[in-house]
């Protein structure tokens, strides 16, 4: 593969024309400085998601290397590490089945959905268990220019519910209580169904199976038949790649383009990931 030098020591390769990289030479457990986050950054841009691989953290240190991309969301249905409720836990196996092998982007259910997130691997199961990512401004830019100008014009409704529903997350009277708080507090948002990316000016499809519930402008058949048809679209593998998890290692992705699965195929074995959540801004 080509590598391309951005610092001594520090090297991007690309893992697919549209989307991914591994980038090394750096030790995430310390803090960035100015060079070294800029060149991260640049390469979150260009890449969409990128991968740092042999990295030991504690939730403190990852919590703090998310931080240095912006304020952090506290999840309100996850659990958290213990002192550290910026990182929460996504632990699963047979007795907590995966709720994420869907196509999603995180947390759209929130008027300013994330910019981007910093999932670390904690514990794997022996095979499976791997993670895709899709680049929906690449998705986007191969759409027709007829539905592209359609598209441009609408908007679309994201609810939690839609992936957190009651009749799983309030079994108990302490889950419940937690549930009809987050419900209370997390009305279903509108966003565009087009986002223009606020650093690249790219524009970027922004609904997701996870969470979009219709396009508002148009009759339920007509909404679902056209959620239908860009769900498929975005999942087209020319857009993808997929990530084989290894101990230690870090995902951070731009939650603004992207649109990720993470593969429900090792149970009954178990599977620990921590995950920092970085804030963005209102989509346009």
């Amino acid at each position: 593969m080509n590598h391309i030098l951005l610092a001594r020591r520090l090297t991007v390769t690309p893992l697919s024309p549209a989307i991914g990289a591994v980038i090394e030479g750096v030790n995430l457990a310390r803090p960035l400085d100015a060079q070294n986050h800029a060149r991260i950054e640049q390469a979150l841009l260009a890449h969409k998601v990128i991968f740092f691989e042999d990295q030991n953290l504690t939730p403190d240190q990852q919590r703090d290397f998310a931080a240095r991309f912006g304020k952090l969301h506290i999840h309100p249905i996850y659990p958290t590490v213990e002192g550290t409720p910026e990182v929460l836990v996504l632990d699963t196996h047979e007795g907590n089945p995966p709720d994420n092998d869907t196509w999603h982007s995180d947390v759209t259910f929130i008027e300013t959905p994330p910019l981007g997130a910093v999932l670390y691997a904690k514990q794997l199961p022996p095979i499976g268990g791997d993670t895709i990512w899709s680049n929906s401004i690449a998705a986007y830019e191969t759409l027709s220019t007829s539905m592209r100008t359609l598209l441009d014009g609408l908007t679309a409704t994201h609810d939690f519910e839609k992936s957190f529903p009651r009749s799983r997350y309030a079994t108990t009277p302490d889950d419940e209580a937690k549930w009809l708080r987050t419900r209370a507090t997390h009305r279903p948002v509108v966003h565009p169904v087009v986002r223009t990316h606020p650093q690249t000016g790219r524009k970027g499809l922004f609904v997701n199976e996870g969470f979009t519930t219709h396009i508002n402008e148009l009759t339920r058949g007509e909404s679902d038949s056209l959620l239908r048809y860009i769900f498929t679209h975005v999942a087209r593998p020319e857009f993808t790649v997929r990530h084989r998890w290894k101990p230690n290692t870090v995902a951070m992705w731009d939650n603004r383009c992207t649109q990720h699965y993470a593969l429900a195929d090792y149970l009954p074995n178990r599977r620990v990931m921590h995950r920092a959540t970085i804030l963005g801004d209102r989509p346009h």
